[in-house]
């Protein structure tokens, strides 16, 4: 069963880096430390972010280990929007979807458990607008009804701190930096 845990692990990464390296924009790579409240559970996770305008899309992989009463892995990909800007700091809502493993199933008194599940989460986040950025997530998932928190960091690739506003340094009253508009 490790085996194939590494194995998904392994696929979702090469698809991540594929897509993310042939898009040449700001793109970040991520981890982070899991805890479900309901289970009482520690997991961790690994995530890709490419942001598009005020969404991003957020490839995931997460593992909550075999000492936790829930023993199960997740693979998916969650929505984020950016609702609104409070200083440095972003507030984001979450949609997300994934397949989830459960590897300890059959020891579980939930009628109708299974090894093969597809859950729901939605939720809300906080991150910074550096290129090294925290993030803390609230995520409620619909399918088991428990909630958890995430606690992260993305280092983003390609990422510049604009120092001046309006489009880059100025030589002689023109902007450089976008061919079309010098």
């Amino acid at each position: 069963m490790m085996y194939k845990i590494k194995k998904l692990s392994i696929v979702v990464l090469i698809l991540m880096f594929s897509f993310n390296l042939c898009s040449q924009k700001k793109w970040g790579l991520g981890i982070s430390a899991i805890y479900n409240l309901q289970t009482e559970s520690f997991g961790a996770g690994l995530r890709a972010e490419i942001p598009m305008n005020k969404f991003s899309l957020v490839p995931q992989i997460a593992y909550y280990p075999a000492f936790n009463k829930i023993h199960e892995y997740y693979a998916g990909a969650s929505l984020h929007y950016n609702m609104f800007n409070i200083k440095n700091w972003t507030v984001y809502a979450i949609g997300h979807v994934a397949y989830n493993g459960w590897l300890n199933y059959s020891s579980s008194a939930i009628e109708g458990a299974s090894s093969a599940n597809i859950d729901a989460e939605g939720g809300i986040g906080i991150t910074t607008k550096a290129c090294l950025r925290p993030f803390l997530e609230y995520r409620y998932n619909v399918k088991w009804r428990e909630t958890n928190l995430r606690l992260g960091l993305m280092y983003f690739f390609n990422c510049k701190k604009d120092k001046k506003k309006g489009g880059g340094r100025k030589r002689k009253g023109r902007a450089i930096g976008c061919p079309a508009y010098n």
